[in-house]
């Protein structure tokens, strides 16, 4: 099955099955480049004025940058470096992961969902399902051999950091700091490493189209040297290029149905380029499937009522996977 893998060969031409129509493909040229996304510094010693920026930047682009976030660089760095060295394995090797079953909890794959897509996109990943971690980790590969032991202590670091924002997001709506975590259950976290190989012809295809996430919350670690996430903002799309040592969050489907929309989980795609190979780590926290989801009692009023029904998440995720990834938003399919 490795021979489905991109990270497997060098490609000097395009494959017809990743040529996106015309109507679909990116257009680089119109992609604003130096727009910034916000920045909240969580070391900042006024707390109000940190989460008040967090607030902001929930509602206005969805997305933010966070600096001082307490997580090391050097695990940083040892994070990307064994990530990439996994890619870099032999195609024998990674065949041992690799499958199409979107329901497996670890796999390795390529473009999104190959079972469903006509066109497919420029990327392989690594899923990995990380809650809780003595579950799984014993079958994560053990190659890189410092593979397991990095990538079990940086999902340690990215979920507590996923519950310290948490509690900030919550404040800035206006509720208990404890309420997102309480609301949204015994959390499962998964991991996507994406791999973006040079693509000979990168106006033609997208390493992932537009879409937006269907869990609560994604913490992103970039690439710092090679950009390729794009945020749509203002009916245009701007290109996201970190800065250093931040880490990129950004809302999901969850967040807006308990924010009664206030807040944004908003539409993001990933481009390729010519020249040099990308990589991320996207860490995803999800609610418990059981729960029971939708806005938060207090957000709503007379004057704000229910912008979507209670539904569960295992419902919602279904939902999400049924469809192809750029179909409209699908909170649209909830909707009160």
């Amino acid at each position: 099955m490795a021979e489905h893998l991109l990270s497997t060969a060098v490609h000097r031409t395009m494959p017809g099955n990743y040529v996106r129509p015309e109507a679909q493909r990116p257009r680089l040229a119109e992609v604003v480049s130096g727009a910034p996304i916000p920045v909240v510094d969580l070391a900042c010693p006024d707390r109000a004025a940190a989460v008040a920026a967090i607030g902001a930047a929930c509602r206005s682009h969805g997305f933010f940058q966070v600096l001082n976030h307490g997580i090391d660089d050097g695990l940083i760095a040892e994070v990307m470096a064994v990530a990439r060295e996994f890619f870099r394995l032999p195609a024998e090797e990674k065949a041992k992961l690799y499958s199409d079953d979107p329901a497996r909890k670890i796999r390795l794959s390529t473009s999104f969902n190959v079972r469903k897509e006509t066109v497919h996109n420029w990327r392989d990943y690594l899923r990995l399902h990380c809650h809780p971690l003595d579950q799984f980790v014993p079958d994560w590969s053990s190659n890189p051999p410092d593979f397991k032991e990095t990538i079990s202590r940086y999902c340690r670091e990215v979920r507590a950091l996923g519950f310290r924002l948490y509690a900030a997001i919550s404040e800035s709506l206006g509720l208990e700091a404890s309420y997102m975590e309480e609301t949204l259950g015994e959390q499962e976290q998964h991991m996507a490493v994406n791999f973006y190989p040079p693509c000979p012809e990168p106006e033609l295809t997208y390493g992932l189209p537009a879409h937006t996430d269907p869990n609560a919350l994604t913490i992103l670690l970039m690439d710092q040297d090679v950009a390729g996430l794009q945020v749509l903002h203002a009916g245009r799309w701007v290109a996201v290029n970190p800065r250093p040592g931040a880490l990129i969050v950004n809302i999901g489907d969850q967040l807006q149905a308990l924010s009664n929309g206030e807040y944004r989980s908003v539409w993001h795609r990933a481009v390729v380029n010519s020249d040099r190979e990308r990589l991320s780590v996207a860490s995803f926290l999800c609610p418990c499937n059981d729960v029971v989801l939708g806005p938060a009692r207090k957000l709503v009023t007379e004057e704000t009522p229910a912008v979507y029904r209670s539904y569960t998440y295992d419902e919602y995720y279904k939902k999400f996977w049924s469809r192809n990834l750029d179909q409209e938003h699908c909170l649209e399919l909830f909707r009160t």
